[in-house]
């Protein structure tokens, strides 16, 4: 295999009846034109979002030797991954972008290209636990006041949806283990969000890395207590309500939930020999069913419960559920949930728990944004990581809220980024402003220029 040498152009001789040449001669053109969006969405938080994560970050650098300083970075890095540059080394492609040198508060033409791979895996590994703490509470409280002033102060009910997800690791990783569950070795990160009455979107407001052989609910109730506290303060008047499946539940987070006045909560629970017992009438009955459709059935009831370990009994529902599918013997499925709220069995579990589902589609987007891209040998290093990717995702959640009124305002976060940022554009710097020219025929002009306008930008 020869070595490639780039050239300035490209020529396809025969495609059509003239040659066609690709010239690569545009100066100070971009391909992430419409990532000034994503500048427009950090300011829609308090003091900025990127602003307030930097300020969590001590600097021990001598600051006259400084050329990218810390907030740079991280807009660097957020910026990057938003627009789909995962990794440290990409810095190698975007360092001299002027959109990118834009978004980083510099001049797009004049201004000292971005911080290069060295710089960044630097900055990466230079960060503490307790840093990295204050930067969690910081996105937290960021998300939870952003929402409280958009709907000033005012929730029916604030639902709390916590899930753990894997990151496959393959290398030395610290802390990183085989978990059975995943079958593979990895991290066990811990994703929070919240939403408001009927809105359909979760909002991330927490990202925690753990080691890879932790129990799913390890930190569970630490974090619970935090974002009720900062709910609380946004929304004094809601009701709060917590989601959470299986792996979380257990004495010590019963305990606390039913300590914390007005919060109502949904916990599933792994079937076990009593509870198996206890829902026996209702599978009875599911099976019956199943028999005379030959198709799946299942039965709601409920039943009071109480494990050795707990210091009461408490409300459980339960779906005794019988599936058949073509073809094959039909099995028993039971499913269990526990519950201090009093609504019916059947509306509670479909209503309220299995809307817990839309989650996975939330952690779907935040892999897309590569949340699970922790490839640094340094844990600490990779919970920065985690972080930045939960900042950038926040700020595409926050371009799709803008987009309310467009056809964008349900779609993914890769749709958003290819439809909005990934945009050609020349910029062109002098003393007065900045200009990004984009392209006249861009397809989704009117889309972007809502929500250009409902982000706080004015007619020009």
């Amino acid at each position: 295999m020869t070595d490639f040498t780039p050239t300035q152009s490209v020529l396809f001789a025969d495609l059509e009846k003239r040659p066609i040449v690709l010239a690569f001669d545009q100066a100070h053109g971009s391909s992430d034109g419409g990532a000034i969006l994503l500048s427009a969405a950090n300011q829609r938080f308090r003091d900025g979002l990127i602003e307030s994560l930097s300020r969590c970050l001590p600097d021990a650098r001598q600051q006259g030797k400084v050329d990218h300083p810390l907030t740079d970075l991280m807009r660097q890095r957020i910026y990057g991954l938003a627009c789909g540059y995962e990794d440290a080394n990409d810095a190698a492609r975007i360092g001299a972008d002027p959109m990118h040198k834009l978004l980083a508060g510099r001049d797009p033409i004049k201004g000292l290209d971005l911080g290069s791979q060295p710089t960044l895996s630097r900055f990466e590994n230079s960060v503490t636990p307790r840093s990295l703490f204050t930067m969690g509470m910081t996105l937290a409280k960021s998300v939870i006041t952003r929402h409280g002033k958009r709907r000033n102060g005012h929730a029916r009910l604030v639902t709390i949806d916590m899930d753990p997800t894997d990151a496959a690791t393959y290398g030395a990783q610290q802390l990183c283990f085989f978990n059975t569950h995943y079958d593979n070795a990895c991290y066990l990160p811990m994703l929070g969000f919240v939403s408001f009455d009927d809105e359909p979107d979760q909002y991330l407001c927490a990202a925690v890395l753990r080691p890879g052989n932790v129990g799913a609910g390890a930190g569970a109730v630490g974090m619970l207590r935090r974002l009720i506290e900062l709910v609380r303060r946004s929304f004094p008047k809601a009701g709060i309500r917590v989601r959470l499946d299986g792996g979380f539940a257990s004495p010590a987070l019963f305990a606390f939930l039913d300590a914390e006045p007005k919060v109502e909560y949904v916990v599933a629970m792994a079937s076990n020999a009593v509870l198996t017992v206890l829902s026996e009438e209702a599978m009875k009955v599911a099976r019956l069913c199943c028999g005379l459709t030959d198709d799946t059935e299942h039965v709601y009831g409920e039943t009071r419960y109480g494990a050795k370990s707990w210091k009461c009994e408490r409300r459980v529902i339960f779906k005794a559920e019988v599936v058949k599918a073509d073809g094959k013997q039909a099995r028993d499925n039971p499913r269990f949930v526990v519950t201090n709220m009093k609504q019916s069995p059947r509306w509670l579990y479909e209503e309220v728990y299995c809307q817990r589902g839309d989650i996975e589609n939330r952690i779907k987007e935040l892999k897309a944004l590569d949340v699970d891209r922790t490839s640094c040998t340094n844990f600490w290093a990779n919970q920065l990581r985690v972080l930045m990717a939960a900042a950038a995702y926040v700020l595409l959640q926050e371009i799709r809220l803008n987009a309310a009124l467009t056809s964008l305002a349900r779609a993914q976060v890769w749709t958003l980024r290819e439809r909005l940022l990934k945009l050609g554009a020349r910029i062109v710097s002098t003393v007065r402003r900045i200009v990004v020219h984009l392209p006249e025929s861009f397809p989704w002009r009117n889309d972007f220029q809502k929500i250009a306008t409902a982000l706080g930008a004015t007619a020009g």
